[in-house]
């Protein structure tokens, strides 16, 4: 029995909000269980070739993420204040088990703060509602697009300084994968896929920023965390250097799939 991260395979045998009945289930098959995290196309994805950025970069040269940046903001109709203002990106179905209810918690602190939010997405259409609200109330803060976009979502990744996944569950997730390899520092809570991906950063390591409350208070905290960073150049350019470093393609996971696979076939067929 797989599922698709370490922290998810523990999280569905020991709460029923995970495991859905099966919690009891899965906690006897608990020596046949694990759990490996999705990898990513890094064709597809690499900031060095993607043909849906007005601007390439790379970790030897981040550049031309400002450019991306610039050309996101006047897409989606936002001002460029200038300054070291950073902007926050969400690609998400929208829906509660993404945490939505917490944005909708904190919408006019968010407003408040230095900073600016696009999002991408559809779903549920009291998100809907809400998003349209927000951004009729803050135009000059926060720009909505409800729509399934690939190329955008791309955009998204490259022109943001920091991308949002406050997930109520999340089996494995992908965007805070895209986001590391973009040199966009992730917010997430620390559920599932996103807690085995994503280090919480301390000031001399890790690779983003986490909450483990499911609470609008508790999102914040980390949001907050990240503007602190983020006012140090040089501190911010040192994670997302390291978070661009990270290894999340296919040919990890499927190492991890090969000694998954020579492990059972061992059982199976014992030596002798």
């Amino acid at each position: 029995v797989n599922t698709v991260s370490e922290t998810y395979a523990a999280e569905i045998q020991s709460h029923p909000e995970f495991g859905m009945g099966l919690e009891h289930v899965l906690r006897r098959r608990a020596a046949d269980l694990s759990g490996i995290v999705n990898g990513i196309d890094t064709r597809e994805w690499d900031p060095e070739t993607d043909p849906h950025l007005p601007a390439r970069y790379s970790a030897r040269d981040l550049s031309g993420k400002a450019v991306c940046k610039d050309s996101l903001l006047r897409s989606f109709g936002l001002p460029n204040p200038g300054g070291r203002t950073p902007l926050a990106g969400i690609v998400s179905r929208l829906a509660d088990q993404k945490g939505f209810d917490l944005i909708a918690g904190a919408v006019h602190e968010i407003a408040s703060l230095e900073m600016q939010l696009v999002i991408l997405g559809t779903g549920q259409q009291k998100y809907h509602d809400l998003l349209e609200r927000m951004a009729a109330r803050y135009p000059e803060k926060i720009a909505v697009r409800f729509a399934f976009d690939n190329a955008l979502a791309h955009r998204i990744e490259a022109g943001c300084d920091m991308f949002l996944m406050p997930s109520k569950f999340e089996p494995c997730g992908l965007n805070q994968l895209y986001s590391l390899r973009y040199g966009t520092v992730p917010i997430v809570r620390a559920v599932g896929g996103l807690a085995d991906t994503v280090a919480p950063y301390d000031g001399d390591s890790g690779t983003g920023f986490r909450f483990s409350g499911y609470a609008s208070a508790d999102m914040m905290d980390s949001v907050r965390r990240a503007l602190d960073v983020y006012r140090d150049a040089g501190r911010w350019k040192t994670l997302q250097l390291r978070g661009m470093a990270q290894d999340w393609s296919w040919d990890r996971s499927a190492r991890r799939y090969m000694r998954l696979y020579r492990n059972i076939h061992a059982l199976k067929h014992p030596k002798g």
